[in-house]
């Protein structure tokens, strides 16, 4: 008998292969069955006629690296479709640590990934050192999804190098072989691989740049060989320049990459954006890809699925964070209260013609109300359902001059609307996804960028493997959709190869049982909300959905009908670089 039987359904296997009808039959979390009419009874049946049935997402770029200590749900990548998760991105996360330094990891991920500190003091119980501990911590407990991460560059120097390391001096011989060490022992006990970020964008809570952000081609080539030594895994880098104008710089990112690349044997996947100062540099970039790879190197981009940015709104950061009377109302209120005050002309009026008090150095995206002006023509009124291709007529600037009113009205408005709007200031360089279709079809290219569990405040991009079905399969109307085939596929198997996850991803026999039955017709992604759910009363962005029939880990049903079941089957994944490459 089997445990579970899906009948019927259209299945998208995630091989890339096209659409068929059948069954899914599934046994102590393995699939042990797929095909037409499959005979046998189950303990439970899924009649899944008229929907689709996928592989469970694999989100390989998220920040859950505290979430996962005290949250067992993992949401919002829980509720999208998502079945495994990798944590440790962008080179920062708390392992290893010395005794002491916990606060400046914790700031460390505040400052760059905008998760607040108040929530990540009170949930994280620290009960490691090293990254193998860090493992061990999380290794007994029960997610609705599986998680694994990568070994992150900045703590790593900060535990050997310590203020050396912070202050971003060149590593010694002697620094890198106790680095590599680490990393050899991460590998060793299952970390997916190895991340760093050389964003001139990442810094502390402080403002200063995050440990390794100008680590030298020797420090990156030994940890890269020391990952390789350890058996594998993925290389994961944060260029410099990465969301800019500088030809030069992030080409020369790619040359470092690939020499790093070609002296270690690693794969190394390093985020790729369309800038709104270079809109064409994406493509020389693939260029640069294409002919570092066919001369030995393993680079393999890594792109979004929508327009990037933040979302804007009274729960989030938005123009009016540093006027006096703002300011003022904010700290005197509630939420519902506040709404109200700003409803009233008198403060409408003051708020609108005050300048901005000073900004404090910890104060997170203070400076963007000074850009304003700037970036008005990318601001667009979200709207539900949300629409993230909208044309330049729609956006703030575009709306002020068909109104014939002030843009900073226009913004001011829409905050007391209770609207949220798009602030696409990246991959939405000239007002069209065309760019990001013609990324997200090249054979180079994983999709990530989802930063689940971080920029809680200002974005909800989890959703993405929702939109990446909604919007891309099925509702694209400015231009050509993409095939819901290599949507899944890049989604599911390419996504867990990369991080050697050769047991999940498609569905076939002898695969993990890791699956979506979706309604794929209904299929809806909603408005995103604002919550104060996290330890310590933090605030979050949640984007719901509906039309998950059923998220299906290890065999085991943990939602039903968009709704969490309770079910925990998720757990630690310790990779096996050397089976996977066998």
């Amino acid at each position: 008998m089997f445990d579970l039987k899906i009948t019927g359904g259209t299945i998208v296997d995630g091989t890339g292969a096209p659409r068929f009808e059948g069954d899914v039959a599934v046994k102590d979390g393995v699939i042990v069955a797929v095909g037409p009419h499959l005979e046998g009874d189950a303990r439970e049946t899924l009649d899944a006629t008229g929907r689709l049935v996928t592989p469970g997402f694999v989100d390989i770029h998220t920040h859950y690296d505290g979430q996962a200590t005290w949250d067992s749900l993992l949401d919002p990548s829980a509720s999208h479709g998502v079945t495994t998760v990798v944590a440790g991105n962008c080179g920062v996360g708390f392992a290893p640590v010395r005794p002491g330094d916990q606060k400046r990891l914790v700031e460390m991920m505040e400052g760059v990934e905008d998760i607040p500190g108040t929530a990540l003091h009170e949930g994280i119980e620290w009960s490691w050192e090293t990254f193998p501990e860090y493992l061990d911590a999380l290794d007994g407990r029960e997610y609705a999804m599986d998680f694994a991460a990568f070994v992150p560059h900045a703590p790593l120097r900060l535990y050997v190098m310590g203020d050396r390391g912070e202050r971003n001096e060149p590593a010694t011989p002697e620094d890198i072989e106790q680095m590599a060490k680490h990393v050899r022992e991460a590998i060793a006990a299952g970390a997916v691989g190895f991340s760093t970020s050389r964003s001139l964008n990442h810094k502390t809570l402080e403002g200063e740049l995050v440990a390794g952000t100008f680590a030298g081609g020797d420090e990156l080539i030994g940890l890269a060989r020391a990952q390789q030594e350890a058996g594998g895994g993925l290389f994961e880098v944060v260029p410099s320049g990465e969301t800019g104008d500088d030809e030069a710089m992030i080409l020369g990112e790619i040359d470092l990459m690939a020499r790093v690349s070609k002296e270690s044997g690693a794969e190394i996947s390093f985020l790729m954006i369309q800038s709104g100062g270079a809109p064409e540099l994406w493509r020389k970039q693939l260029e640069a890809v294409a002919r570092h790879n066919a001369d030995g190197a393993r680079l393999v981009p890594q792109v979004g699925g929508r327009p990037g940015g933040m979302l804007i709104g009274l729960h989030s950061y938005h123009g009016f964070m540093r006027r006096p009377t703002f300011r003022r109302l904010e700290a005197e209120l509630s939420y519902d209260e506040l709404v109200e005050a700003l409803r009233d002309p008198e403060n409408r009026a003051a708020i609108l013609s005050e300048e901005d008090v000073p900004a404090e150095a910890s104060e997170q995206f203070a400076a963007m109300t000074e850009s304003m002006p700037f970036l008005f023509p990318a601001m667009y009124p979200l709207g539900d359902p949300p629409d993230y291709e909208p044309t330049p007529d729609k956006s703030i600037a575009g709306i002020a001059e068909a109104t014939g009113r002030d843009p900073w009205e226009v913004h001011y408005d829409l905050l007391v609307a209770g609207e949220w709007t798009l602030g696409a200031f990246t991959n939405y360089a000239q007002a069209t996804q065309e760019p990001l279709r013609a990324m997200l079809a090249d054979p180079e290219t994983v999709i990530g960028l989802s930063d689940g569990g971080a920029h809680v405040r200002m974005i909800c991009d989890a959703s993405l493997p929702t939109y990446l079905l909604t919007h891309w399969a099925r509702d694209r109307k400015r231009g050509e959709r993409l095939p819901l085939e290599m949507l899944i596929h890049k989604q599911c198997a390419a996504t867990a190869k990369v991080v050697g996850l050769e047991d999940r991803g498609t569905i076939e026999v002898g695969r993990k049982a890791d699956l979506n039955v979706i309604d794929f017709d209904g299929l809806t992604l909603h408005a995103p909300r604002s919550v104060d759910d996290l330890p310590a009363g933090g605030r979050r962005i949640l984007q719901d959905a509906s039309g998950y029939v059923a998220t299906i880990v290890s065999g085991v049903v943990t939602r039903r009908n968009d709704r969490d079941t309770g079910a925990r089957p998720g757990r630690l994944v310790r990779v096996s670089h050397e089976a996977a490459r066998a």
